[in-house]
């Protein structure tokens, strides 16, 4: 059976072809025609039937001899990991990606896709081939290419395999598209699923994961699946969609206020988004996580929500009756409501959490006497109170005097770009008071305060606890980070200091060693220096490599030391053009055929206060980068006064190169930024804006407008001339 487009529509021809020696066939020949490249994207069935079928098998190594690049990303699994490293000897490289599906191959020329299902050991039973170039260019660029980029090596996960290893990982995503993939591979991957949604977000799992969902509840009615829980707010407007959800078998509890978030947790991975998705609009950004502190965290939610959450039988029964179970009170009178707060405090049997909106509302509290109200209910009564204030200069303080006089009750510092406008109270899971902040500056809460809110609804009560408790942990994990961040830029410091000392008598003794073999220019001596020099270029590189590292630290802890000297940036830049040469052709040990000529503009002398080696590597680095993207044509160094009240000297390189690509122009000044597979670290960039804003100065970027390349320019406060 054949099928063929309108020559208008898609130029090229498309068919389907049935029949299992069909199939193979169009392998065999699709292999043959290839000259340049095959990519393959496939599910985890395929490898064995690439290893085991000889003519396949044949098909790529003849592929590969005739100079055909083959890659091959597929999803690893145990079943299947010892046909992958029978694959490694066949293609060019391998790649892993999760719960891939579907088969595809490509070449420069033509498009095959194998059916998805057949018997083991036998290829499939139809297939699509098509050259259409619309249909090639499509399948490589927006489908190949974006598998291809979020795989990994295919060595790393045969070594976790093998070796019981799991990979932890958390990461944004930030494609709509994609995110439908992490969560429907999220779910499909599932052995138990609970999911606590907004009313956009019903809709959403509705529009695009219904189906997978099915297959799961399938599954569990087989034994072979925990089920699948929702959390929602269930009102009228919703409720069909509930009741569609509810028959298909899938258990659902109403929650009248939601946590501040969408999210989805599976015994494998857990998800969350904070965006309504009103309509269920698609996602634009996902936090995504394997790590067992944030499944366990949100798991512990998801069951404390479910716990209080009303059945969904009832909250449907209660709407169509016209009943509402919602038990709120406002509170319009500030003292009422302190006061009142303060009463539930007294009695407080067990626990009590209570989230400040500022350091000062929380030390018009102590004037009022609340530390001896928290001192007597911890030592008199046991109860666990814990209290979360945002950052503040005056914070620690405040704190350390707290804790001499309730040395039981757990402080916190939360982060202090975290900014509230209520006092949030919750008492022994039973009272929950929320106080508005009108007016921070003054001192006594009372004239402080505005409404609050009293609820004893569970559903209230344990949103709020949920929240306080994501901004308690968050806490507790940001300060995780903090002493791992220094851990780790501690042991990147001792290393590359640990590095810079065995490389010197290296690059030392092989240099020695060079000079000798000069001196009896015979041909074995000619051979071993052709083996020196890459030693010797590849030493400098680490030698490169290790003063960037301890330069990056130095930055990072702010501890660059500068020697500051009156200087004439015309005679720094001048120098370095001297250095380097007119035509450079060395860059970072690599080789450059760079044709384009370099200019220096600058009409006057410039000085400034600088510390001379450190402004010469900046210019250095960005020459370097120049001429490294600039195969022909100009770079042009202007050193420019500006007129502001501030005069600064402003210094830019502007080239005919290739540009700033797109996708590294917003991180362009970060850690590790390139795009480079063969040279350069990323770090050039962000040591070179390190050192001039240690200067007081600025470093920006941006591509050129109405011409090709780019324009790196940076200023340095000017020292006026007596």
């Amino acid at each position: 059976m054949t099928t063929q487009a309108s020559p208008d529509a898609i130029s090229g021809s498309t068919a389907v072809l049935h029949g299992e020696q069909n199939v193979v066939n169009t392998v065999l020949q699709f292999t043959s025609k290839a000259r340049s490249r095959i990519d393959a994207c496939v599910d985890y069935t395929r490898p064995s039937l690439a290893v085991e079928i000889e003519q396949l098998r044949e098909a790529f190594l003849d592929a590969k001899r005739r100079g055909v690049r083959l890659r091959y990303v597929t999803e690893i699994t145990e079943d299947n990991v010892d046909y992958c490293k029978e694959l490694l000897k066949l293609v060019d490289e391998l790649r892993h990606i999760e719960g891939i599906k579907g088969n595809f191959y490509i070449s420069e020329t033509e498009y095959i896709a194998p059916a998805t299902f057949h018997e083991k050991g036998k290829p499939a039973s139809w297939i699509i081939y098509s050259n259409a170039k619309e249909i090639i260019e499509h399948q490589q660029q927006f489908v190949f290419d974006s598998f291809w980029s979020r795989a990994i090596p295919a060595e790393q996960k045969i070594k976790e395999i093998e070796e019981g290893i799991i990979r932890y990982e958390t990461r944004i995503v930030e494609d709509p598209n994609q995110i439908i993939e992490e969560i429907s591979r999220l779910t499909a991957n599932s052995n138990e699923l609970s999911t606590c949604l907004t009313l956009g977000g019903m809709q959403y799992s509705y529009n695009y994961f219904f189906e997978i969902k099915k297959k799961l509840l399938e599954k569990q009615r087989q034994g072979k699946h925990k089920g699948i829980r929702y959390i929602t707010k269930i009102e009228k407007d919703n409720i069909d969609l509930v009741k569609t959800f509810m028959n298909s078998g899938i258990q659902i509890r109403h929650v009248k206020n939601l946590p501040p978030m969408s999210f989805g947790v599976s015994d494998k991975e857990m998800s969350a988004t904070i965006e309504k998705m009103e309509g269920g609009k698609k996602i634009q950004s996902l936090l995504i996580s394997n790590e067992p502190s944030y499944i366990n965290h949100y798991n512990t939610i998801f069951n404390e929500l479910w716990k209080d959450g009303i059945d969904a039988v009832n909250r449907i029964k209660d709407i169509e009756a016209g009943l509402d179970t919602a038990n709120i009170e406002i509170i319009q009178n500030p003292k009422e409501g302190i006061e009142r707060a303060w009463s539930y405090l007294k009695t407080s049997r067990s626990n009590v959490s209570v989230l400040f909106p500022t350091a000062n509302a929380f030390s018009c509290q102590i004037n009022m006497g609340l530390l001896q109200l928290l001192k007597e209910a911890t030592e008199q009564r046991g109860v666990q109170i814990r209290i979360l204030i945002p950052a503040s200069e005056q914070i620690m303080r405040i704190i350390n005097e707290a804790m001499t006089i309730c040395p039981l009750v757990d402080f916190r510092i939360a982060e202090e770009k975290l900014h509230t406008q209520i006092t949030l109270v919750l008492i022994d899971n039973e009272h929950c008071m929320i106080v508005e902040l009108k007016d921070d500056t003054r001192d006594s809460s009372y004239t402080a305060a505005g409404l609050s809110t009293y609820s004893n609804s569970k559903s209230i009560i344990l949103s709020y606890a949920s929240i306080f408790e994501i901004l308690w942990k968050q806490n507790e994990l940001y300060e995780q980070l903090k002493i791992h961040d220094k851990m780790q830029r501690e042991f990147i410091d001792v290393a590359a200091h640990e590095l810079r000392t065995p490389i010197q008598p290296i690059l030392g003794l092989t240099q020695v060693l060079q000079s000798a073999m000069k001196k009896d220019n015979n041909a074995s001596n000619i051979r071993y220096q052709e083996l020196l020099d890459p030693i010797v270029r590849n030493v400098k590189r680490l030698q490169q490599l290790t003063e960037d590292i301890l330069d990056v630290t130095k930055i990072e802890s702010q501890s660059l030391q500068l020697k500051k000297e009156l200087l004439n940036i015309n005679e720094v830049i001048s120098s370095v053009l001297v250095d380097y040469g007119t035509n450079i052709k060395k860059i970072h040990g690599g080789i450059t055929n760079t044709n384009a000529k370099i200019a220096l503009n600058s009409k006057d002398d410039v000085f400034v206060m600088a510390d001379r080696s450190r402004l010469y590597q900046v210019f250095a680095n960005l020459l370097n980068n120049a001429i490294k993207f600039t195969e022909e044509g100009s770079i042009t160094i202007t050193v420019q006064r500006t007129h502001d009240i501030n005069e600064e000297a402003v210094v830019s390189i502007k080239d005919t190169g290739a540009g700033i690509d797109a996708e590294i122009l917003p991180r362009l000044f970060s850690r590790f930024t390139t795009k480079s597979q063969t040279s350069g670290t990323g770090l050039g960039l962000f040591i070179s804006k390190g050192i001039v804003e240690a200067h007081g100065g600025r470093m920006w970027a941006e591509n050129n407008k109405g011409s090709k390349g780019a324009t790196f320019s940076f200023s340095l406060p000017i020292v006026k001339e007596e």
